[in-house]
């Protein structure tokens, strides 16, 4: 990922891209199992705050530490 993540919210499109991931589903497996950054609802869209999603990367990094 990136040093710099953009100034935006971002979508579970660019999640897939800044990780790499197989598709869009990941993300929203994710959200079910509670398991990937916070991301909020605005109305049928999901988006997520670049700063929860730097959170979410150092607490897994926290964690395999």
């Amino acid at each position: 990922m990136a040093s710099e993540l953009p100034n935006r919210f971002l979508t579970p499109e660019d999640l897939v891209e800044m990780f790499e991931l197989p598709s869009v589903e990941t993300v929203y497996q994710w959200r079910r199992k509670h398991t990937g950054p916070r991301g909020f609802r605005v109305g049928r869209h999901l988006r997520f705050d670049p700063s929860d999603v730097r959170a979410w990367v150092e607490s897994l990094m926290e964690g395999a530490a």
